[in-house]
């Protein structure tokens, strides 16, 4: 199965999982999906977010998704227990369908590593 074929069905797959556990089976676009991640990564679960924290919790997301590619680092948690990131490298100038490949990519990953798909 070619590499593009088989981030296409893991990115499938989690679609599904997720869009049945937290949207009552209607497909989650991948900006829900990066929040959840937020969410999943300050681990305050009950909380009710106000917008500038629903922002702050998708930069956190996307943070964390593109660690493991270089371009960030984590620092530290703050006294709330938010967690912040260092630019180690600029993410270079990509179309949006190469963005979107590359969050898709990076979300899978995550949820490979944290094993809620295989």
């Amino acid at each position: 199965m070619s590499r593009d074929a088989q981030l296409k069905e893991r990115w499938d797959l989690l679609v599904e999982k997720l869009s049945i556990q937290f949207a009552d089976g209607d497909n989650l676009e991948l900006d829900a999906i990066i929040y959840l991640v937020g969410i999943q990564e300050l681990g305050q679960y009950t909380k009710t977010y106000k917008k500038d924290e629903k922002l702050n919790l998708m930069h956190i997301a996307i943070c964390r998704l593109l660690e493991p590619y270089g371009y960030y680092e984590f620092d530290f948690f703050d006294e709330d227990g938010w967690p912040h990131y260092s630019i180690k490298e600029e993410l270079p100038a990509l179309k949006a369908g190469e963005q979107s490949v590359l969050m898709k990519e990076a979300i899978v990953g995550y949820f490979l590593e944290k094993e809620y798909i295989n």
